[in-house]
């Protein structure tokens, strides 16, 4: 079986293990203390602001950071508010969560005889736990410090361009750098801008849909929504995927996730209908959360969530209509969901966008859509202790605090300022009562998406006043943090405060992605979206070039002429533009001939021709041509030539002389090979038109390397098999299995080689659905010579290759994101190798492999079919023979249970017969039992006869019978079988139904040509009932298991 790979689960699944019950909850246990004491344990909890890990500085040393009250209660610390001193004692281990097993969670004062035991059993279990030592070992920065190990996939992920723009981005360093922690598809960046690096945290195969960083930047949780959705959560020093959390919402996935302050607890909430919210205690080894609940569906979608910083066990999350406070502990998990409407205040709320508790310990507050704060409280002032009782049932909204005109997008506390950001990109800091404090803006920001502080403050020497728009009358100077500012138009800013300077870090794509280009002599990649940026970039610096932005519509498809002088760029409007490669000026007047959204756009190898395809079924054809002394482009012709979407457009050189010519291939199953030289001013000539599929749907085409005697095409179908047709008569020279990656190829190219390869040795590089992969040549249905990697989980929509073969380039539509993929075909070529040589990777693809009873099947078949072709009954002498003639290959195809069509038996004795004809002028008239088998494997459905096909065939055909069941009459059937498809004459229809049903009427023999149909009528009425179910057809007429469920539903005859 082909498995997928480069995804980074397996590596999860593997570090997961070994770093399962890591931090101070080990000692914890190993002490025998207790985490929760009861219901109303988080009453001890109550940190006063110096505790909260927030405070006025935030030391950038481990030995001086002033870790928060939980962990002190998990080592038995004091928690009842008393301050500890900073810097105290030796240097620990780094606090950030979670440690290694039995680790101390920050320096005290002083360590004690059980602190040393217990740091003395975590080097101990570190030296048995490699992983756990990387964790413990590592430091902010360690990850830039650190050379790059070769990977050793066929594929490995070199770059991302893009990001999510819908999510948060995160600045993790301090001072001058701009390190930055982001989301691109599936996979989480660590972008060190400033040294033109990318780190990459891959192990989700589902776009990411949220994310939380600790307060310290170091832990980093994801998770996604979709099929097996995950939840992961990542030490960003050292990328490692310290916990991974499998079927935590197995519905739909998360749709919002939060860590608490001190890093110990998650809160999810699921992507669902009904949504369900969960806390999980992470670092203690347990799949299973501590406390959940469901939420109401009249409570809106949830999708943002954030805890307490000064209580771990609160938290609240809203939709955009509700906002729900909970409580959680010992006693599980309760709720709030406090009323709000217009009337309230009589006034208009608008509807919420973000939720923060407010510093006082009392207070929260939501962001409006109306520029307006809703401040939440305890309806009735109590005590500290009575009033955290009285949550989250007595919390209502007590004021309606209008902030400005515009729509608030973000809304943060940080230290002692309530941050605010809106869509005009203005970023404003108020103090406690909601004053403000100072205004950031710039006119060429967009809507505000996230706010991402540095961890430490500017030189205060050094800073000047920054400009404000409004400031209160305190005489205290306000100096705010430089902070990484992200907008929904997927632009990064960062911003120095003691300068008030924007600057801009990214600007990428603002909508899908869909098109891109390398080009054919140089390190340069095109990529154009729908929003009518393209961008050129240096792939090999991995450094922007040029741009150009076309407002009037969005780029769908680009290519490069085989020079490299021309960029060609067909557009969602219909239009084509011919650029410049280097400026990407316009080198002529746009073309608009198509009616619809160009999909294709492709050179001839000498540059003379440009072609065409789009969404309403036409190939329009430009050519160059000489005007007034100069060359330019005209439009030469065009044809509506398919029926069907049009999948690919394909240049190639005629075999006889160096003239181009064009395919271009449909849904519609047709072929279809233009005559250039005959065609003329609007009038497209075609040269021939051939049916390629029966059945199947074609998917995508290329030209296959001259590997031997014979020129091929090569096509991909949606039943995952390829095909080789002769590039002269069109005729299927070879049916093989492709790669079976959960969906069929999309694209295929032939990988350019690269110097340090073999020149006698080719390569296939295809996109899926959602997948990338190689494939070694020549395709022979070995499973083992392909590799797939997950690279855009929401779809593919293009590729290309570097000019040089060493790098792949992915774009993924929707997911706004460009990834450059690494070669390495030593890797391919190993893991083929592994797979073993000549039949052994076709016996493991049979039911039991080798040994199995399904091979002893087929060899018994094989030596009957030898008897047959000798005769049953001959008294002559046998000659021994390893073969079978080529008309026995249909009767042992059935026998095994493959039906195969009347063209498709021919397909396949085609494909022997000539096998060897182009080299010797002779026809195989034989073939063995090792190419039977290959030939069985490539031809046979990829996945069987599934009674999903049946059963969709009877709902096509069939009516409702009294019981509410699908049934075709059995009349009604026979006139199918012999009037649709391929026709059958009613003996040949006769014979079929007798062979299936074991019986053989006016005693036919087991000899062929001895059939005979008398009385086949009366065994069609006696075995075959009125009614015909799909149960019925499988089970009683071809023979093939069904689940007993559907047997037992059978009509009895």
């Amino acid at each position: 079986m082909q498995t997928e790979t480069g995804t980074g689960v397996t590596d999860s699944l593997a570090v997961t293990k070994k770093m399962e019950g890591l931090p101070e909850d080990a000692a914890k246990e190993k002490e025998g203390a207790r985490e929760d004491a009861g219901a109303d344990a988080p009453l001890g909890l109550l940190w006063s602001p110096s505790g909260m890990g927030i405070p006025g500085t935030l030391p950038g040393t481990w030995a001086g950071r002033q870790e928060v009250a939980g962990l002190r209660t998990a080592l038995g610390e004091d928690t009842t508010g008393t301050p500890h001193t900073e810097g105290a004692g030796p240097p620990g281990p780094p606090p950030g969560l979670p440690e290694p097993k039995g680790a101390i969670s920050r320096p005290c004062l002083g360590p004690s005889h059980w602190e040393q035991e217990t740091q003395q059993r975590s080097r101990e279990d570190d030296q048995r736990d490699g992983s756990a030592s990387l964790v413990w070992a590592a430091t902010p920065g360690m990850l830039f410090q650190k050379d790059e190990q070769s990977s050793l996939h066929p594929l490995s992920l070199s770059w991302v361009l893009g990001y999510n723009s819908s999510l948060a981005v995160h600045s993790l360093m301090d001072g001058e750098d701009r390190v930055l922690l982001y989301v691109s598809s599936h996979t989480v960046v660590i972008h060190d801008v400033l040294g033109n690096r990318q780190y990459h945290l891959q192990g989700h195969t589902n776009i990411i849909s949220c994310l939380s960083v600790s307060e310290d930047r170091r832990w980093v949780a994801t998770a996604d929504r979709g099929p097996d959705a995950l939840i992961i959560v990542w030490d960003s020093f050292s990328r490692i995927p310290v916990h991974t959390i499998f079927e935590s919402h197995p519905e739909d996935g998360v749709s919002a996730i939060a860590l608490s302050q001190d890093a110990k607890y998650l809160a999810t909430i699921s992507a669902g209908t009904v949504q369900r919210v969960c806390v999980w205690k992470w670092t203690l080894p347990t799949e299973k959360p501590a406390c959940s609940t469901e939420l109401r569906p009249e409570f809106g979608y949830q999708d943002y969530i954030i805890f307490n910083p000064q209580n771990p066990y609160e938290f609240i999350s809203n939709s955009k209509t509700q906002v729900i406070f909970y409580l959680w502990g010992d006693a599980g998990l309760q709720y709030s969901a406090p009323l709000l409407s217009s009337q309230t205040f009589n006034s208009v709320v608008g509807r919420f966008s973000q939720s923060v508790f407010h510093f006082n310990n009392s207070q929260a507050l939501t962001g409006t859509s109306a520029g307006k704060l809703v401040v939440w409280d305890v309806a009735c002032p109590r005590t500290p202790s009575e009033e955290l009782r009285a949550k989250p049932h007595s919390v209502k909204a007590t004021k309606l605090v209008p902030m400005q005109k515009d729509s608030l997008t973000v809304l943060m506390a940080f230290e002692s300022c309530i941050v605010t950001g809106d869509v005009k990109g203005q970023v404003k800091f108020y103090d406690g009562h909601l004053h403000l404090l100072t205004c950031y803006s710039h006119s060429k920001v967009g809507p505000i998406q996230s706010i991402s502080f540095s961890k430490t403050p500017p030189d205060p020497a050094g800073a000047s006043p920054a400009c404000s728009t409004s400031c209160t009358a305190s005489s205290q100077p306000f100096v705010a943090r430089n902070f990484i500012l992200s907008t929904s138009d997927a632009t990064v800013l960062h911003v120095a405060t003691d300068r008030t300077n924007f600057e801009k870090v990214l600007e990428e794509a603002k909508q899908a992605v869909t098109a891109i280009a390398s080009h054919p002599r140089q390190t340069l990649v095109a990529v154009g979206s729908h929003c009518g940026l393209l961008k050129v970039w240096d792939y090999r610096q991995t450094k922007y070039l040029v741009s150009r932005i076309f407002t009037q519509a969005g780029i769908q498809c680009l290519s490069y002429d085989p020079e490299g002088y021309f960029l060609a760029a067909g557009f969602t409007d219909g239009s084509v533009y011919i650029l410049d490669a280097i400026s990407l000026q316009s080198s002529c007047k746009e073309f608009k001939f198509s009616h619809g959204p160009v999909t294709h756009i492709s050179f001839s190898h000498d540059s003379e021709y440009l072609a065409t395809a789009d969404e309403k079924y036409s190939v329009i054809v430009y050519k160059r041509a000489l005007q007034n002394g100069s060359r330019c482009w005209e439009h030469l012709a065009g044809l509506h030539s398919h029926y069907k979407p049009i999948r690919s457009i394909l240049f190639g050189v005629q075999l006889d002389s160096n003239e181009p010519r064009l395919l271009s291939l449909g849904e519609d199953r047709q072929l279809v090979e233009y005559d250039l030289n005959s065609s003329s001013k609007d009038h497209l000539v075609v040269l021939h038109r051939d049916r390629v599929e029966q059945v199947a749907v074609p998917l995508c085409l290329a030209w296959y390397p001259q590997l031997s005697t014979e020129s091929f095409i090569l096509t991909a179908n949606n039943h995952y098999k390829m095909k080789l047709y002769n590039t002269t008569t069109k005729m299927c020279r070879k049916t093989l299995l492709g790669p079976t990656y959960g969906s069929p190829l999309e694209k295929i190219q032939i990988l350019p080689a690269t110097n340090t390869t073999d020149p006698q040795k080719h390569y296939l590089v295809y996109i899926t659905k959602d997948k990338v992969g190689l494939q070694i040549l020549p395709v022979d249905g070995n499973p083992h010579k392909s590799s797939a990697f997950v690279c855009h989980p929401d779809g593919v929509s293009d590729l290309a290759s570097s000019y040089d073969g060493r790098y792949i380039f992915t774009v993924g539509g929707k997911d706004c994101t460009v990834m450059k993929w690494e070669v390495d075909l030593n890797a391919l070529d190993a893991a083929a190798s592994l797979g073993g040589e000549d039949l052994i990777p076709f016996y493991n693809l049979l039911d039991g492999g080798r040994e199995g009873e399904f091979f002893r099947e087929l060899e018994d078949y094989f030596y009957y079919a030898q008897l047959r072709s000798h005769g049953i009954d001959t008294l002559e002498t046998r000659q021994v023979s390893t073969h079978i003639p080529l008309e026995e290959i249909p009767s042992v195809m059935r026998a095994m249970g493959f039906y195969p069509s009347e063209e498709k038996i021919e397909e396949m004795i085609n494909e022997v017969k000539f096998s060897k004809y182009v080299d010797t002028g002779e026809q195989v008239t034989k073939i063995n039992l090792g190419d039977f088998i290959k030939l069985y494997i490539n031809h046979r459905p990829a996945f069987g006869l599934s009674m999903k096909n049946i059963q969709a065939a009877f709902q096509v055909l069939g009516y409702d019978n009294e019981n509410g069941d699908k049934v075709i009459d059995r009349g009604d059937l026979l006139l199918l079988l012999q009037r649709r498809g391929e026709h059958m004459t009613e003996d040949e229809l006769a014979e079929c139904l007798t062979a299936l049903l074991g019986r053989r009427p006016g005693g036919g023999g087991s000899e062929r040509d001895t059939y005979d149909p008398s009385g086949a009528a009366a065994l069609t009425e006696e075995e075959i009932p009125e009614e015909i179910t799909a149960e019925i057809f499988a089970a009683d007429i071809l023979g093939l298991p069904t689940a007993e469920p559907e047997k037992k539903n059978r009509k009895k005859r």
